[in-house]
């Protein structure tokens, strides 16, 4: 049964619920005017940012933002902004069609994407009608750059222990604002700072703040590990005026602006990494077919060949959960009218119902990207550390990522929490669930669990039982610890990793029965291969975290029973992954590109 185009799916149901692949959106599914944006956002990559590559990465401004106006003036700046705006306000796979390939940009793409997303969103969903109309159309076209300032010295994913403070001047028509905020993108040519304060010293609370406000200077520019074209520098707030009117929202609702923020700036963060990874295998392909040893060519050696089939699978499952997180949440957003001024507000919530696929996407495709980056300097070898080839700069830029947007070890955090917030809100029903499978369990029995009939039907069965484990374990932490389960941060950490690979598992096999269904088996043979060697692999990682998270909770009896039981959901025979990854590499090497 499908399910309608508008009609919800909570956000983490897919714990709980079977979903049919043709609910999922996948890049196959991509419209005529989405694959349109992504040649134009290729095309001047290629053209425009590629060719200046060294100048950018040598902090050349005034060549930024030329660069700047000229994705201005093709759209790439203003997709997520309303038309009546001087937007494109087009779809959310559009932009995140766009994010994927400017990432190839570099630093570049760090610095545009910082604008058009978290120096430009808190305005268009939070801002009052005025705001929008004096700030957005100017962000739309690049004439004015946008930054955001959320991070200070002493508090980066604790944010709301931010020192900022903010008080009403004896006129009533400006906020006096004092405090420091680091690390803030774009911040050397930026022309407005989002930024957070504590009103009255307790009221966290959102502010626009122009460049040219008295009281405003910059610290020196950061020498940092990567993306070294990007402007990186603190925001030094001295008795900051501020006009009233640049209030962003609500006083001391602050929260709501940089929480919701973050959940699209993830799932955005999780296309860029998409985009490198590709970038990254089509150059260790290129080269592992050039590069010569022994007499033949090193993408030859089956080694290489194992590299490079999963850096492909790795790259696979990143692309299918991406796109399917931002069809879940284009699901919602399409059902909004875009003309009522409360669109943005709406938006914001509609993006907050999948915070954890957003938190997700983040932790994953950061994790594949440093893995595909680093195997990419494995196959240039003593050249992949030599910075007149790309492997180098790909390793640096890629560090960042697990950083941005909250560290993956907040965002491992943040996924079961989340869920188990929900839980009790009566959004989702966790709890029903892992009740009625710790009364199955008792009389389950492997012989009950038959693989489905029909194309990759084992991997279905792995993936039903991946389920019954997580929600196994997870019960067993909830009844362990009650309430303190937020204190034990190894348990929540490997029900996160547990949830992940669920969502990863899943994502990259519906993506691969969606294909058979409407291509036929022969022409999904490359996903299917893929998601062959992926599932048998992370199967045998649940079973190993499903261990750990039991034997760092219970001991005893009590541990011997539930690992008995966890026996029981872990029999399977694990796929021949050497003729897998054969086969996915010989079609990477054949296309010298990554191919799905």
């Amino acid at each position: 049964m499908t399910t309608a185009k508008n009609e919800l799916v909570a956000g983490g149901g897919f714990l709980i619920r079977e979903t049919p692949p043709q609910e999922v959106f996948t890049p196959e599914d991509l419209s005529e005017e989405q694959q349109m944006m992504r040649k134009l956002t290729r095309d001047f990559i290629e053209a425009e940012v590629k060719p200046k590559a060294e100048q950018i990465e040598h902090q050349d401004w005034d060549l930024t933002l030329t660069l700047f106006k000229k994705a201005g003036e093709l759209g790439l700046l203003s997709v997520d902004i309303p038309t009546k705006y001087g937007g494109l306000g087009l779809d959310l796979i559009t932009s995140t069609v766009i994010a994927e390939q400017m990432v190839e940009g570099g630093s570049f793409a760090i610095s545009v994407l910082d604008h058009s997303g978290i120096g430009s969103l808190p305005i268009a969903w939070f801002g009052n009608t005025e705001q929008k109309a004096r700030y957005l159309s100017l962000l739309a076209t690049g004439a004015k750059i946008g930054s955001y300032a959320l991070t200070e010295p002493g508090s980066g994913s604790d944010a709301l222990s931010a020192k900022t403070k903010a008080v009403l001047s004896s006129d009533g028509k400006s906020y006096i604002l004092n405090g420091t905020k680091q690390f803030i993108t774009n911040a050397g040519f930026a022309d407005l700072y989002i930024t957070y304060a504590k009103v009255d010293g307790d009221k966290f609370t959102a502010f626009i703040i122009d460049k040219d406000a008295p009281g405003v200077t910059l610290g020196p520019e950061e020498k940092k590990m990567g993306i070294k074209g990007t402007s990186t520098r603190s925001v030094i707030l001295e008795n900051a005026r501020v006009p009233v009117e640049n209030l962003l929202y609500e006083i001391g609702k602050g929260h709501k602006v940089a929480f919701d923020l973050l959940n699209i700036g993830r799932l955005k963060l999780g296309a860029g990494c998409l985009g490198l990874c590709k970038l990254a295998l089509r150059e260790a392909v290129r080269y592992a077919k050039q590069r010569t040893q022994f007499g033949q060519p090193i993408a030859s050696f089956g080694l290489i060949q194992k590299k490079l089939a999963e850096m492909a699978i790795r790259t696979y499952v990143t692309e299918s959960m991406v796109y399917r997180t931002a069809g879940l949440i284009e699901r919602i957003l399409s059902g909004i009218d875009q003309e009522d001024e409360r669109a943005g507000l709406e938006t914001a919530k509609g993006v907050e119902e999948y915070a954890v696929e957003c938190s997700i996407n983040k932790v994953y495709a950061s994790e594949a990207l440093d893995y595909v980056a680093d195997e990419t300097v494995q196959i240039f070898g003593g050249y992949g550390y030599i910075a007149d080839f790309p492997a180098e700069r790909i390793y640096r830029d890629a560090r960042i990522n697990r950083l941005f947007e909250g560290t993956n070890e907040i965002n491992r955090l943040l996924i079961p929490t989340t869920l188990f917030r929900r839980t009790l809100q009566g959004r989702l029903p966790l709890f029903i669930a892992t009740q009625k499978l710790m009364a199955d369990l008792l009389a389950y029995s492997p012989s009950q669990e038959e693989a489905p009939k029909g194309h990759l039907g084992e991997q279905i069965r792995l993936l039903q039982l991946a389920k019954k484990i997580a929600l196994m374990v997870s019960g067993a932490a909830v009844q362990k610890y009650r309430e303190r389960l937020q204190d034990e941060q190894e348990i929540l950490g490997v029900l996160s990793d547990l949830v992940i690979e669920l969502f990863a598992m899943e994502s990259a096999l519906l993506r691969a029965l969606k294909s058979a269904e409407r291509d036929g088996e022969g022409a999904a043979e490359s996903k299917s291969d893929m998601v062959k060697a992926y599932v048998s692999d992370a199967f045998a990682r649940i079973d190993l975290l499903a261990k750990e998270g039991l034997a760092s909770m219970e001991e005893g009896d009590t541990l011997w029973t539930q690992l008995s039981a966890l026996k029981k959901l872990t029999r399977y025979t694990p796929s021949n992954s050497t003729r897998l990854r054969r086969a996915i590499a010989r079609r990477i090497i054949e296309a010298e590109d990554y191919r799905a």
